[in-house]
């Protein structure tokens, strides 16, 4: 039995005719006569009455007619999910983020690509940058948002999305609140609220080198993995924090973010892409196609500085 078999059935039970049946099929009548004969002797029953009137689907016909038209649909859906699968319009995309991605840049990408590639089961995973990419070079997840600048090694191409810059979070009641620049070095004698070494060690080191720079250790009173966890910590008056500047849109009402101009002026940070020139799918190259096309478009958007 072949699908071209079942569409030659249904065609001949909507007309009821070989010969109109064979113009619509755009095949002669013989053939087509000569088809439904075998197809009936396959199956073992007489699919079509021959009436004086012309042909009656027998109750033998109705039962295989409702299964050919289901059979039918499901072979076109998969030439269509195999076209889709081609083209990256149908699959899975594994999407890895950091907490801070969600703040403006991850529901937009996510959106924009849910609109255009609505076919696509989106899965998405929070971990950290670390975490991430590791998990990018051992091929589990497919595109990943992390921290930029990235200080650890992979294999993984690692585009820019979002450019940003550090700032001081302080309780709102304290004395560097009301200030439009704070130096590192006033922080000197600050609680310092830092990334975990272990599960943030960018930002760690990043931090710490600018602390360095400055001629100053800072006094660690606590240490977080999100920043949203930070954040929460210096609101609590546990101590004073440098977070990324997309973050105030988050912070509670008692958190205030103050320029750090030696930050500011001389570290980058912000928000990448990151993929593993492995992963060449066509699902995750749109999401990449995507992105990129998102960032040039909305430049501004995309800045936070």
């Amino acid at each position: 039995m072949e699908l071209r078999q079942l569409k030659q059935l249904l065609v001949l039970s909507e007309t009821l005719n070989f010969h109109r049946a064979a113009e619509r099929l755009h095949m002669a009548q013989p053939p087509l006569s000569t088809a439904i004969k075998k197809l009936e002797q396959e199956l073992g029953v007489q699919l079509f009455d021959r009436l004086p009137g012309g042909l009656q689907p027998t109750p033998a016909a109705q039962v295989v007619l409702r299964y050919a038209r289901t059979t039918l649909f499901y072979a076109e859906e998969i030439r269509r999910a195999a076209r889709e699968g081609a083209s990256g319009e149908q699959g899975v995309l594994k999407v890895g983020f950091v907490g801070s991605s969600t703040y403006s840049l991850m529901p937009r990408l996510l959106s924009e690509f849910r609109r255009d590639f609505p076919r696509v089961d989106l899965i998405i995973e929070e971990s950290t940058t670390i975490d991430l990419l590791r998990r990018l070079d051992t091929h589990t997840l497919d595109v990943a948002l992390v921290r930029f600048p990235v200080l650890e090694p992979t294999a993984a191409r690692v585009t820019l999305l979002q450019p940003d810059h550090l700032m001081l979070a302080v309780p709102a009641d304290s004395h560097h609140a009301q200030r439009d620049d704070v130096a590192l070095s006033d922080l000197a004698e600050e609680p310092f609220i830092g990334y975990s070494r272990t599960h943030v060690p960018g930002m760690h080191a990043l931090v710490m080198y600018a602390f360095q720079q400055a001629g100053v250790v800072p006094r660690i009173a606590q240490e977080a993995i999100q920043v949203q966890t930070i954040l929460s910590l210096v609101e609590s008056g546990l101590g004073v924090a440098i977070v990324p500047a997309v973050a105030r849109r988050h912070a509670g009402s008692n958190v205030r973010l103050v320029r750090v101009s030696q930050l500011a002026d001389t570290i980058k940070v912000g928000i990448a892409l990151a993929v593993h020139p492995d992963n060449a799918t066509p699902t995750t190259a749109n999401f990449v196609e995507m992105a990129c096309r998102l960032m040039r478009s909305e430049p501004a958007a995309m800045d936070t500085a």
